[in-house]
């Protein structure tokens, strides 16, 4: 996981980190290093933090409106935070960094899960990454709720317990339940 997202970051990186003289050329790679690592926990903090649902409604539809996601909003946040506290870049130059880098990142994290093929990454590994908890079928589990075509108590109260969202490390069933309805258009 760590790989494609950096991978992606590299990919994107010209103007905003490689072509940015705000940014001396020997910290382009710490930039980038620091961008990657802080996408990936500040996924972690969206689905510890209650936007599980919204992490897992990005993941099902193939990223949706990344620009206009909570969890966009929240990872770029962090990234800004990590790039000023870590590198010491200004307030401004991590803004532009984060802003520019962080949705067409998770946009393509999330186009590259949805591709059948494309095997770097899936769904599963994105959500598994985040939560701390490999080796869950959240896109099954994420399929099962939404069978029907309606979501009801039952299908979140399978998600959440198959999903471990009933226990104390963060986000619970109520981290669940937050963000759910973004699966299904509500």
């Amino acid at each position: 996981m760590f790989e494609t997202l950096m991978n992606l970051v590299q990919q994107q990186a010209g103007q905003a980190v490689i072509n940015n003289p705000a940014i001396p050329n020997s910290q382009n790679d710490s930039v980038m290093q620091t961008v990657t690592s802080s996408i990936l926990s500040g996924l972690g903090q969206q689905a510890q933090g209650g936007g599980l649902g919204n992490l897992l409604g990005m993941v099902v539809n193939g990223g949706g409106n990344i620009h206009q996601s909570p969890v966009t909003q929240g990872v770029q946040s962090h990234v800004e935070q990590n790039l000023m506290e870590k590198l010491g870049i200004s307030p401004q130059v991590a803004m532009s960094v984060a802003s520019t880098l962080v949705p067409i990142v998770l946009s393509k994290l999330m186009n590259k899960a949805a591709d059948p093929n494309d095997s770097t990454v899936d769904g599963n590994s994105i959500l598994g990454a985040a939560t701390g908890q490999q080796g869950i079928d959240w896109m099954g589990m994420a399929g099962s709720a939404m069978a029907d075509g309606k979501l009801d108590m039952n299908d979140l109260l399978r998600v959440a317990t198959q999903g471990g969202g009933g226990n104390s490390s963060g986000g619970g069933l109520g981290g669940m339940l937050g963000g759910l309805g973004s699966l299904f258009g509500k």
